[in-house]
């Protein structure tokens, strides 16, 4: 008899990626498409939405983009109607978009960039998650994988503000997982390290960031940065049914640096 394996295939499955027009977010949601799903991706910039929604028909399913900033409340529960109506009900939740708010620490921090912080990363992510969490309940299933970082874990001196709301996802995935698992719905992060995106150019270029890019580097056992459509790999298999048996873990991506 032969041996039946999972299969990380989407075809037919309905993703959400917010923030998904520019660096990790958009890999995911081409890496989504790579795998059969038809993806929507929600955020800001209208012009760049049009780019990746153009790049992910090029995959030959249903693809859409919308304009959404996840701080506008109000905004959040139109948005995912407008998905569902322009593709169907959403089976793949992904909570990606954020900013990093690099303060200096918390005797720079402003309220200003500390509740920005918590209201993109953290409030978004609990809101977007109940949307998409209650329509997935009442068909038996779903799954949400929400962005953390290796700031979940590590202090980040001069980014107080991210480094708390990133420790918050990791509890609230952790959370929500106890709370969906009866309901089918699956709740996991990623926890990307060093990527090369634009939030962290100036670490890998500007002269100034030298010895932090060569402490980066000693410190990660792959001696280099990682590609952002190396997060799509992980996502794609939390997403699929070969993680049919994983719920409320945060996968770390950053070539080893969390071993140490």
């Amino acid at each position: 008899m032969a041996l039946q394996f999972p299969s990380f295939d989407l075809t037919g499955r309905v993703a959400v990626v917010t923030g998904g027009n520019r660096g990790i977010g958009r890999s995911i949601a081409l890496g989504l498409a790579s795998a059969g799903a038809s993806v929507a991706i929600l955020a800001r910039d209208g012009d760049r939405n049009a780019i990746v929604e153009g790049e992910l028909e090029k995959f030959g399913f249903p693809a859409f983009a919308d304009t959404l900033d996840v701080t506008d409340r109000a905004a959040l529960e139109p948005a995912m109607v407008h998905v569902e109506k322009a593709l169907g009900p959403v089976d793949i939740l992904i909570n990606n978009a954020g900013s990093a708010d690099i303060s200096g620490g918390v005797l720079e921090q402003t309220e200003e960039g500390w509740d920005g912080a918590i209201a993109t990363h953290l409030t978004a992510t609990m809101l977007l998650s109940k949307i998409a969490a209650t329509s997935m309940k009442a068909r038996g299933g779903g799954c949400i994988v929400n962005l953390g970082s290796m700031y979940s874990y590590f202090g980040a001196g001069a980014l107080p503000s991210y480094g708390a709301v990133k420790g918050a996802i990791v509890q609230l995935t952790k959370s929500m997982a106890v709370e969906l698992a009866p309901h089918g719905i699956r709740v996991n992060a990623i926890a990307p390290g060093w990527i090369a995106t634009e939030m962290t150019a100036v670490a890998r270029e500007d002269p100034d960031w030298a010895n932090f890019h060569t402490m980066l580097m000693a410190r990660t056992p792959m001696a280099r940065w990682g590609e952002a459509d190396e997060c799509a790999g992980a996502v794609i298999f939390l997403a699929s049914e070969a993680a049919d048996f994983v719920t409320g873990v945060t996968l770390p991506i950053d070539g080893g640096y969390s071993i140490f």
